[in-house]
């Protein structure tokens, strides 16, 4: 067999198909360049229907990039798309330093780089995807009038080498003034050098500003130079030109100021060249003796001599190879942290494409000497050894790609939180949506305070937790961070009608996703008062929960649900309510329970999964976008963890595919693809803030997971395939488990999994309800249960006489009988014969009545035992209390501001 192997790596090597069985052992080694399954060109081609939310391309980009690299090199086409680079459009118009890798709107595309021939500058150059390459760190394309680019980076720089065909007058053009938004700059041109910087921002139509400097060194002098503005004609007399150009990128609806005002502009355009420059270099070099011309280029945001600086940092004196090289390696060892064993082709190129995808963001943001500007525009300067990040697509990558960066990285994600804490300490806020040294105020909810614990949880400690958390829950009350935060304090949900929300559901369970993962933070560093007030607001979900539709609803300031349709769109963000009914990540056995049990949710499930990417105006899923990203995961709390099996694997392999478009929707900064890379290991993280894992399948016969911190994951399943996804038993740690989800303890210590799966559903696996994943509720668990009594040592009774739906809520004598026996149930309940503690209609004003009704799930029927024996309804605030401290028989109880009385002291089971 070994002989077998060394002839099947020889003949691999020579391009010769080597014998079946070598072919199969030599499958199924580890994989030692994972870069070499790579597919840079995934996403930049629309793979799914346009929705309105960005197109229906992935919208990344093709060109170098070092892991998290604050340089971007890559080719822009004419037509264009949000990452800069359009699959079907076989012109190019320049390669700009920086991108964003999956955006639903446009920003970067700064300085673009433009070789030519001739004594001209040009609008564009065609070429052949015969003729272009791309692999991590590297890119490269011949123009089909036989000029040739090829380009690399570092993390703050890159080189550029450009071989000219002989007898042609090889020149360059660099356009300070360019970008995919409104754009200016300045540049001024020495002997051999390049140099300015650029101010540009209006990511999504937003107000974000930036200035970027560059520095170009070449490898010769120029033979002539001199500037050209949007006329394109050159003047070899001027060294210097500034100007400014409208830029290319739509508008787009992402904001609650924006919508209904700006109408959402189609993804693609044919204006990207309609003026070539704005304030352009042009320069050309003797290439008589050597036509191959190299540069070398270094970036910062700090100032001109950040990126001098940065360049000489990172490259010294290497050449293009090795730092092409280089960066390789160190995509390598990234991407090799996860290492499968086996699996096809197909499988293996969708794995390493989508983890790359990944880990392009957030991006480097401070100079290679630890200098930065801040959101106060100051400069400012980091620890040694650590980095400053910027990019932050916060709605969307706090779903799961923070967690990845986390599981494989936790250095690099402990300093990606903190450079948030840094952002909202220096903005006075959280931002939703940041680029560069701004914030946006695009999409909606929390998402950085879930970034932030998500890391944390997943074991990337190294930050100042504390202040963090201090910040993020002072920035809970601050309405650039929450809009709508008052009505979501006073109301325990966001109202209707607010013209600075957008999305008053949506942002409510924003806001109870955002609240849960503070609980967790502030508890995992001991401050449990934070953690107990935040768990209980992320119970908020409640107060939107229809009992009779069974739908997670808007509801108007008086309480009232307003006219209603699963379909709609109005006060959903980027999806519907059917879609959105299923946003309570971290308790679905809550939400299942409201919605009538196992059975009943199952049903709805099924029939949510008839289609994968319904798009928002059907009632099935949207898993080209992220609102449902969460829900294929709900069937194993449902007591059916085959049918998470099922419906991931499914989408996996229908929905991603390595080729150019091989994503149905945005990646958005590598929040799908991170997604994908979940589901080929077989697990996800799903309750926000926490590092528990529910389980699937693993699609290769082995994975181990190198954390980065010392732990290892080991997952096997020798017969893994497309086909075989359903688990048949598995052994945690050599123990037989039943359990589809794994605790924060196996993640933090590391540990192996050994699956048994098969092409039939092993229907019985996982499906006991102890065996569920955990679903974080607010009630004591296991629940208690007693007399409750108050004053004058009466006792809280359930009017026996009717016991049915309406029945008073009273005082009595403590007689031991069944209506005076209450249960604090785990949900935040409290229950007597068969029914909950109930405020009449939902009411929140003093003197509401206290009555028993059927157990539904809404917030009225939420209550908080605080210390000093009050029972607070959660949503009104106010307190259970005996009216007029009048301690008669029969008295039917009330709500009322909590005054510490008598009255309002209960003893509790």
């Amino acid at each position: 067999m070994r002989a077998l192997l060394v002839l099947a790596l020889i003949l691999t090597a020579l391009g010769v198909p080597a014998p079946a069985t070598a072919a199969h052992t030599a499958a199924r080694l580890a994989i030692s360049d994972p870069a070499q399954y790579v597919n840079a060109f995934v996403g930049t081609k629309p793979g799914g229907p346009d929705f309105g939310h960005g197109g229906g391309a992935g919208n990344t980009f093709p060109g170098a990039d070092a892991p998290f690299g604050m340089l971007q090199w890559s080719p822009d086409t004419v037509t264009y798309q949000h990452g800069g680079y359009h699959y079907d459009d076989n012109r190019i118009r320049g390669f700009s330093l920086t991108h964003l890798s999956g955006p639903g709107c446009g920003d970067f595309g700064n300085i673009p780089f433009m070789p030519v021939l001739g004594s001209s500058p040009v609008g564009n150059s065609t070429f052949s995807h015969a003729n272009e390459s791309a692999s991590p760190g590297y890119y490269s394309v011949t123009f089909n009038n036989g000029l040739r680019t090829e380009l690399t980076t570092t993390a703050r720089s890159g080189m550029g080498r450009f071989t000219y065909p002989a007898g042609q007058r090889a020149s360059l053009s660099v356009d300070v003034a360019k970008a995919f938004n409104a754009a200016s700059g300045s540049l001024t041109i020495g002997t051999d050098t390049i140099s300015g910087y650029t101010d540009s921002g209006g990511f999504c139509g937003a107000g974000n500003r930036y200035r970027l400097y560059f520095h170009a060194a070449f490898d010769r002098p120029f033979a002539t130079s001199g500037v050209a503005a949007a006329d394109g004609k050159v003047d070899e007399t001027k060294k210097t030109i500034a100007g400014e150009s409208a830029g290319v990128a739509p508008p787009a609806p992402k904001t609650a100021k924006q919508q209904g005002k700006v109408r959402a502009a189609a993804p693609t355009t044919e204006s990207a060249d309609a003026q070539a420059l704005a304030a352009s270099a042009f320069v050309s070099f003797d290439t008589a003796t050597q036509r191959t011309v190299t540069v070398r280029v270094g970036i910062s945001f700090v100032s001109l001599d950040g990126a001098r600086a940065n360049l000489t940092a990172e490259q010294g004196s290497r050449g293009f190879d090795e730092i092409r090289a280089g960066t390789r390696a160190a995509w390598n060892d990234l991407l090799g942290r996860v290492s499968v064993t086996g699996g096809t082709d197909t499988q293996r190129r969708t794995l390493y494409t989508s983890l790359y995808h990944s880990l392009l963001h957030p991006n480097v943001f401070s100079d290679a000497d630890g200098r930065y500007i801040g959101f106060d525009k100051q400069i400012r300067t980091v620890p040694a050894g650590r980095a400053q990040y910027a990019n932050y697509s916060g709605w969307d990558v706090y779903r799961s790609q923070i967690a990845l960066i986390a599981l494989i990285a936790p250095k690099e994600a402990a300093d990606i939180a903190q450079s948030a804490i840094n952002q909202g300490a220096h903005a006075g806020y959280f931002d939703r949506w940041t680029v560069a040294n701004g914030g946006t105020g695009v999409m909606n909810g929390d998402p950085l305070a879930i970034i932030i614990s998500t890391a944390h949880a997943f074991g990337a400690t190294g930050f100042d937790s504390a202040d963090g958390l201090r910040r993020i829950v002072a920035g809970t009350k601050e309405v650039r961070q929450r809009p709508g935060w008052l009505q979501y304090d006073t109301y325990g949900y966001v109202p209707t009608g607010l013209g600075d929300v957008w999305g008053s559901a949506s942002t409510t369970l924003e806001y109870t996703s955002a609240d849960f993962a503070i609980s967790q933070l502030a508890r995992r560093i001991g401050d449990n008062a934070t953690a107990e007030t935040f768990l209980r607001r992320a119970q908020n979900w409640r107060n939107l929960f229809n009992s009779g539709s069974k739908y997670l609803q808007p509801r108007n300031t008086d309480t009232t649900f307003p006219s209603f349709n699963p379909l709609q769109h109005n006060e959903y963000v980027e999806g519907n309510a059917a879609q959105y009914t299923w946003m309570v990540p971290h308790n679905h056995r809550g939400l299942f329970d409201a919605m009538g049990g196992n059975a009943a949710v199952l049903s709805r499930l099924d029939t949510f999964f008839t289609e994968l990417n319904g798009g928002p105006d059907k009632p099935y899923a949207y898993l080209g976008n992220e609102p449902t990203l969460n829900t294929p995961w709900a069937y194993a709390y449902a007591g059916a963890p085959h049918k998470t099996q099922d419906v991931v694997r499914r989408a996996l392999t229908t929905i991603f595919k390595p080729t150019p478009d091989g994503l149905v929707g945005n990646d958005d900064l590598g929040q799908m693809s991170s997604w994908a890379v979940w589901a080929a290991l077989g697990m996800y993280p799903q309750a926000p803030g926490k590092a528990d894992l529910v389980l699937a399948s693993p699609q290769f016969p082995e994975t181990v997971i190198t954390r980065g911190n010392g732990k290892v994951i080991t997952i096997t399943a020798p017969n893994a395939s497309d086909s075989a996804k359903y688990v048949q038993s598995l052994r945690v740690n050599g123990q037989t488990s039943t359990r589809p989800w794994l605790p924060e303890s196996f993640v933090a210590a590391g540990g192996t999994l050994d699956f048994t799966l098969g092409t039939t559903a092993n229907t019985g696996w996982g499906a006991a309800a102890g065996d569920a994943p955990p679903s974080y509720d607010v009630g004591p668990t296991p629940p208690r249960s007693g007399a409750i009594s108050g004053l004058s040592a009466k006792c809280l009774d359930a009017d026996p006489a009717t016991g049915a739906n309406g029945a008073q809520v009273r005082l009595w004598d403590c007689n031991g009988t069944p209506a005076q026996q209450w249960t604090l149930a785990s949900d935040g309940t409290v229950r007597a014969l068969g029914r909950c503690l109930d405020v009449s209609q939902s009411a929140r004003t003093n003197g509401s009545k206290v009555q028993l009704w059927d157990c539904n799930g809404t917030g009225a029927q939420q209550w908080w035992p605080k210390p000093g024996g009050t029972l607070v309804n959660s949503p009104s605030g106010r307190c259970l209390d005996v009216p007029g401290a009048n301690p008669a028989n029969g008295i039917q109880l009330q709500i009322y501001d909590c005054n510490a009385s008598a009255a309002q002291a209960w003893r509790l089971p």
